[in-house]
């Protein structure tokens, strides 16, 4: 299953690194990433490889946590539902 994961807050170190564990660390590829800085914030989107197995649910849990502790917002998102939240007809 395809996935987008987001994550928006105020940047410091390790970010990448950290949210990049976490993925390695669930089996998940990342496919692709774009990220920038919007004035002081770190803005991340990273297309993602999940396997068969995988809960969105439990990956959104750890990312909640990881977001707390950053400071961060952190959300993942099955790719088709996040293509028709962001599609206007």
């Amino acid at each position: 299953m395809k996935a987008i994961l987001s994550v928006i807050g105020e940047d410091k170190v390790g970010i990448i690194a950290k949210v990049s564990n976490v993925l390695a660390e669930n089996n998940i590829n990342i496919l692709d990433v774009s990220q920038t800085i919007m004035e002081e914030d770190f803005v991340m989107m990273m297309s993602l490889a999940l396997p068969k197995e995988a809960n969105i649910q439990k990956l959104n849990t750890i990312f909640e946590k990881l977001g707390n502790e950053l400071n961060l917002e952190i959300n993942v998102r099955n790719a088709k539902l996040y293509e028709a939240m962001h599609t206007l007809d």
